[in-house]
């Protein structure tokens, strides 16, 4: 299959001011794409668009008014939407026992999962007029395995995962794919945290080069509901879920 031709589309990046996202933006500026950055970090959003010949929105993806708007930046500016890369997250979830904390519990839901889910729906009717296009969603390697170090963040991107595997056949019939990434502990700030530890046991860290060359692949091919994972020192493809067992 050809790959994908990124001249004159248009993009929208939720979490583009920084690490994966503004890495894509980069790569699909560069290819001559248009660029809406949406994040809630209007210095260095904005710094990125004026840069790319972009377009900055400030975009708390916890609110539906908040995407609804950055599509219509994208429309507005650029004529319409072609791509829209869900990628804003956080990466603090917690447990679920004696430190349990709501307002932390109701940051990560909303950001990484309601984000997902507000996202889409803002950007159906856009992807529909221009006869369809590609939603990709950052998930996570925590949304295909377990992820005790925190299981919020678990739990929230395996359900992005599920929501992914879901709507990709919902809407394939409308030329709109739907696609996740699931990297593993990539370079970026969000991993800042944990990044000393991770030095300290030898455990290897992901190149943000290598989630932009999984998510173009994406792009590339001709799959829909499918979760990609993106792991050091491994070629990038679709995980292969094992079916489950029907009814006797």
């Amino acid at each position: 299959m050809p790959a994908f031709a990124a001249d004159g589309k248009v993009a929208l990046i939720t979490g583009g001011a920084h690490g994966i996202g503004a890495a894509v933006a980069r790569r699909l500026a560069g290819a001559g794409a248009r660029v809406v950055l949406a994040d809630v970090d209007a210095e260095a959003g904005g710094a990125l668009a004026a840069e790319l010949d972009g377009a900055f929105v400030r975009c708390d993806v916890r609110e539906p008014a908040d995407s609804e708007a950055a599509v219509a930046v994208a429309a507005d500016r650029f004529g319409g939407l072609d791509v829209a890369f869900l990628n804003a997250g956080v990466a603090a979830g917690g447990g679920v026992g004696d430190g349990f904390d709501l307002a932390e519990y109701r940051r990560a839901m909303g950001v990484n999962l309601d984000g997902v889910v507000f996202g889409v729906h803002a950007a159906l009717p856009a992807l529909r007029a221009r006869g369809g296009g590609d939603v990709v969603a950052t998930a996570s390697m925590a949304g295909l395995t377990a992820a005790p170090f925190d299981p919020v963040y678990g739990a929230n991107k395996a359900a992005v995962v599920g929501l992914v595997r879901a709507l990709g056949p919902a809407y394939e019939k409308e030329g709109i794919r739907v696609n996740a990434l699931c990297p593993s502990f990539a370079d970026t700030d969000i991993l800042v945290p944990l990044k000393g530890h991770l030095q300290e046991t030898g455990f290897p860290i992901l190149d943000v080069a290598d989630v932009v060359e999984a998510f173009m692949r994406v792009l590339d091919g001709d799959g829909t509901g499918e979760a990609w994972y993106v792991v050091p020192g491994r070629e990038s493809e679709p995980f292969r879920f094992r079916g489950v067992p029907g009814p006797r």
